[in-house]
């Protein structure tokens, strides 16, 4: 009875491993008569008796069932990754086959990667670089592309995990660049090395050569520290900004940035020291002369102000906020006059400086006349400049042209 037992079992193990390479060979037969609904139909049925085969049967499977998911490039989104899944089951033993497929499937996320990018769909551009890295881990610049285009669509906060990932990884894009002289165009052409130097001794292009690229560090902490300028989250942009500028200490953009995150939070000394070193590097900048101004005026420094807003306009006569914020620190003179004006009484001496007061408040108007004349005549919608202009002709008692730009208030506000 042991002896006959110990055949039926035998017998029964066969039929069984029978089975398993029964159902294997279906779901193979199906792929490679690319009849994949019939090859992933098989491998459910063949799922069954996944408990009961070997190591090297399972890693057959997972393989067959891999290669049934992602179908040629036919398989949805989901179905890949789930045959991404199913393959590095298999790894140990179909190592060669799987980095193959991988590449293959990496190539296909990376056309229809490139395919939304080239319609301008960012989004989708950038999950698709993504989705290609994760395939294989060590083409890390198609993470950089993924961030870099989900920043295109102001994606901020994914962009923000895959350059943090980019920075945790060391990533600085750094390559081996080869190039060479086309000698029918006269320019230079970034070249595979294998491709250059037939070119070479094609006598096609001459001038070979061979450069490492510029780090993508700098851009990397830059755009996270702009993101985080633009989420209003001031304390993580300055501490951003200030590695960003470690890397680029003389990117004015960055100091720019860094300054105006102060100024957020309040820290004028800091902002304004941070604007002087942004002159300093940039001395033709008429914007940052204008803000040097702005901050002159609210610290209460008038001449400072003037000189920066009048060095602005120097640099671009067409700088209508410089000509209108001069108008202002004029017209902010009147001030102390008014009040002299409404505290005296109705003496002879009282009224003789009442005279001399509203005679110094209207050669005010007058100097403020010229400058926002130039702001309306290179600005000629510019609402804020007539109505001021309007009032000062009113007081001056130059009623035709008090009168004409009451008119063009009254169209300015008509058309807003």
């Amino acid at each position: 009875m042991k002896k006959q037992l110990i055949i039926a079992l035998a017998i029964s193990m066969g039929a069984f491993s029978f089975a398993q390479k029964k159902e294997l060979r279906a779901v193979e037969k199906a792929i490679k008569s690319s009849d994949f609904a019939a090859a992933k139909a098989a491998a459910t049925s063949a799922e069954g008796l996944l408990g009961a085969m070997d190591e090297k049967s399972k890693a057959k499977y997972y393989y067959l069932l891999g290669q049934a998911l992602y179908a040629n490039g036919k398989g949805s989104d989901a179905d890949v990754a789930s045959a991404l899944e199913n393959l590095t089951k298999a790894e140990g033993t179909y190592g060669a086959e799987i980095t193959n497929l991988k590449q293959t499937i990496s190539n296909g996320l990376l056309t229809k990667a490139n395919t939304a990018y080239e319609k301008q769909d960012y989004s989708t551009a950038s999950k698709y670089f993504e989705k290609s890295y994760r395939v294989k881990a060590k083409d890390t610049v198609y993470l950089y592309y993924a961030a870099a285009t989900a920043v295109n669509v102001q994606e901020y906060d994914r962009a923000l995990v895959l350059y943090d990932e980019l920075k945790s990884l060391g990533y600085t894009g750094i390559q081996k660049q080869y190039f060479a002289t086309n000698n029918e165009t006269g320019e230079e052409e970034i070249l595979d090395k294998a491709t250059r130097d037939l070119y070479v001794k094609a006598k096609s292009h001459i001038k070979p050569g061979e450069r490492m690229t510029e780090s993508k560090k700098p851009e990397i902490v830059k755009n996270m520290a702009l993101i985080y300028v633009s989420q209003g989250n001031d304390d993580k942009a300055i501490g951003a900004l200030q590695e960003a500028r470690a890397e680029s200490p003389n990117d004015i953009n960055l100091i720019l940035s860094e300054a105006n995150a102060h100024y957020k939070m309040g820290n004028i000394e800091k902002f304004q020291e941070l604007l002087s070193k942004a002159t300093e590097l940039d001395p033709t900048n008429p914007e940052l002369q204008y803000n040097l101004g702005v901050i002159a005026a609210e610290s209460d420094h008038p001449v400072e102000a003037k000189a920066y807003y009048e060095k602005a306009i120097e640099l671009d006569p067409t700088y209508v906020n410089a000509y209108i914020n001069i108008s202002a620190l004029v017209l902010a003179r009147e001030e102390p006059l008014i009040t002299e004006m409404n505290g005296l009484g109705s003496s002879k001496k009282d009224d003789l400086r009442y005279d001399e007061l509203r005679e110094e408040r209207q050669n005010l108007y007058r100097e403020a006349v010229p400058f926002l004349s130039k702001a309306l005549e290179i600005d000629t919608e510019n609402l804020s400049a007539a109505k001021t202009l309007m009032n000062i002709y009113n007081i001056l008692g130059e009623s035709d042209k008090a009168k004409g730009l009451k008119a063009k208030v009254e169209a300015l506000e008509g058309a807003q």
